[in-house]
């Protein structure tokens, strides 16, 4: 009851803020600075380099949006959120858009209010245990003590999981990455829950990341991406067109390297023309400058260069595409047509 009460107070409070805040864009504009909602620290995703300066895979999408409406990829203010308080923020105008590995779900997008404008990241619940524990498999859990971030889709699979093999367990709930890290090598539970990213992205980080195994089951559809309020179509056609800008940028071959090149002219391919702004007004058609998208490539990447830049198979994190391919090698990426 408890958990309704809370999901109906944030869907009130979407479109609430949802309905006053349907000039986002403009905004955002007068403002001069993207207010992000990222998370509070996840290897590979979103993390503060030595600087201070927030990098990773889901912090490359709020500064693309930055760039496509400031042409400033630099200017975004960063607020760390948890998994309890990121749709407040987003609902209530703290945060302009949440970018910050959040599972596309029929209750988040209706019953909250809130807008997916896309998904960057095809991902499955999984689970992470040290060797020592001796177990190859999920379905030898029975009885295992799991840590498990509050407020998130993992804690239902978990249960649905668990319960449709008939097992039992006992959860061990923390609310940030970095408390699930040290409880789980404090030895506070036998295995660690989340996205198979997430896992991979905090195994990276261990002392002795081969002493801990991702086990083989994927047990859910774990759709991430960014979101916006509803109540403000133009705000949620920018931050979805800039996502499939880097996507269709990949599969068109346009890179950071040769973007302004091929935006000196207009060339043969006609969707590059469009994209790239040299042929037709898509920009103004989303109310920025007609070269919106070579400012995305430009500063931030394609979709490929960002994905090796920071969590590809190269890194530590040591991700392989697999879903996240382009439709053309196998993959699930696809961006609608630009015309």
């Amino acid at each position: 009851m408890k958990r309704s009460v809370f999901l109906g107070t944030l869907a009130a409070a979407g479109l609430v803020a949802g309905v006053a805040s349907a000039q986002t864009l403009a905004d955002v504009q007068a403002r001069g600075e993207l207010n992000c909602g990222t998370s509070t620290g996840l290897a590979g995703f979103s993390f503060p380099d030595a600087n201070g300066e927030w990098q990773g895979f889901d912090v490359a999408i709020c500064r693309a949006v930055a760039a496509a409406v400031l042409g400033d990829a630099t200017a975004v203010s960063f607020t760390p959120l948890t998994t309890q308080t990121r749709f407040t923020a987003l609902a209530s105008g703290e945060v302009d858009v949440l970018a910050r590995n959040t599972t596309w779900t029929f209750s988040r997008d209706v019953d909250l209010q809130f807008e997916f404008t896309g998904v960057n990241y095809y991902d499955g619940q999984g689970f992470m245990a040290s060797r020592e524990l001796g177990v190859s498999s999920a379905l030898e859990l029975d009885g295992a003590t799991v840590c498990i971030q509050t407020g998130t889709t993992t804690e239902l699979n978990l249960a649905d999981y668990f319960a449709s093999n008939n097992m039992s367990y006992e959860p061990v709930p923390i609310e940030t990455n970095a408390e699930a890290q040290q409880q789980y090598l404090a030895g506070a539970c036998d295995v660690y829950t989340t996205d198979a990213s997430g896992l991979a992205a905090t195994r990276a980080t261990f002392e002795d990341p081969s002493a801990h195994v991702v086990l083989p089951e994927i047990i859910s559809k774990e759709p991430l991406g960014p979101l916006v309020r509803h109540g403000d179509s133009q705000w949620g056609d920018v931050v979805r067109w800039t996502l499939n800008a880097m996507i269709a940028a990949e599969e068109l071959g346009i890179t950071s390297a040769n973007v302004t090149d091929m935006a000196s002219a207009a060339g043969d391919n006609p969707e590059i023309n469009r994209l790239l702004g040299t042929e037709g007004e898509l920009g103004a058609m989303l109310g920025l400058e007609n070269d919106w998208a070579v400012n995305v490539i430009s500063q931030v990447g394609n979709y490929g260069e960002v994905f090796e830049r920071f969590i590809g198979e190269s890194t530590p994190i040591g991700l392989a595409r697999g879903l996240n391919a382009q439709w053309t090698d196998g993959g699930l990426l696809y961006s609608p047509p630009f015309r």
